[in-house]
């Protein structure tokens, strides 16, 4: 009873979270013109109009440009940022490191509007760069995170022995440092892709003519439910699906 009893509810979490995806992707292949049932089908129609459409090709390029140019400016300060507050003690170390990792705590409106003012201040025009900037500042703590929880006392004494065999500060950190904490920097990396890849708020707040992908979808969906949407969601979700699938082998690999 117990065994049954787990499988069921197992059962029921599994479709409670992937039961709507699993909508979304079956009417994705819908015939006709509503996503609804009954079901007409399957239809690659509407995966060939988005593709063919220049407005979603370009928002997904954009997608992808700011989440891999903002991904690796997050993991790159991050592990900096890291590497000095494990290594070096400085005055107010635990403040500073609370100071990192607050964004995390903060809506992603007050983040996005927020910056919105000191850029608009400042005069600086909207655009994926603003965006890309944004992107970093809700990253860099959650890759801040990772990497620090990742360096012990083992990474320190492997770059001890390095100094004492000659090797200069530059040398330590790129031929010893990181390579011993490639798995912490590939997770924080896929994860802020994963993040970037999905934000939405951020990007509606700090662009204005080169939007990305999920402010392309809010504003087709001011005119209504069609099977091209979900189309795109699909799209969306499989990329999600792979970058985690990706980061996970990567540093299971690199775990072994």
């Amino acid at each position: 009873m117990r065994r049954t009893f787990s499988w069921f509810y197992l059962a029921i979490a599994f479709g409670f979270i992937y039961l709507p995806v699993g909508a979304l992707v079956l009417f994705s292949f819908q015939e006709g013109g509503l996503p609804v049932p009954p079901f007409n089908g399957p239809s690659l129609k509407w995966y060939g109009e988005i593709l063919s459409d220049r407005d979603v090709t370009s928002a997904l390029f954009h997608s992808l440009l700011v989440a891999i140019g903002s991904s690796v400016i997050a993991v790159t300060l991050g592990f900096f940022a890291a590497y000095g507050l494990a290594r070096y003690v400085l005055p107010g170390s635990a403040f500073i490191r609370a100071l990192l990792v607050a964004p995390l705590t903060v809506s992603y409106l007050i983040v996005g509007l927020g910056l919105l003012i000191v850029l608009t201040n400042t005069g600086v025009g909207l655009s994926l760069i603003t965006v890309t900037i944004g992107h970093v500042v809700i990253n860099l703590p959650l890759a801040f995170a990772i990497i620090y929880a990742s360096m012990g006392a083992q990474h320190e004494n492997a770059e001890r022995a390095a100094r004492d065999l000659g090797a200069n500060e530059t040398q330590v950190i790129l031929l010893v440092t990181a390579p011993m904490l490639s798995p912490a920097i590939a997770a924080a990396f896929f994860l802020s892709i994963t993040l970037s890849w999905d934000e939405f708020i951020i990007a509606f707040l700090l662009t204005r003519f080169d939007i990305t992908l999920p402010v392309e979808i809010w504003s087709m969906l001011r005119s209504g439910l069609s099977p091209s949407l979900n189309a795109i969601g699909s799209v969306v979700f499989l990329i999600s699906v792979a970058v985690l699938l990706l980061l996970e082998f990567t540093v299971l690999r690199r775990q072994k």
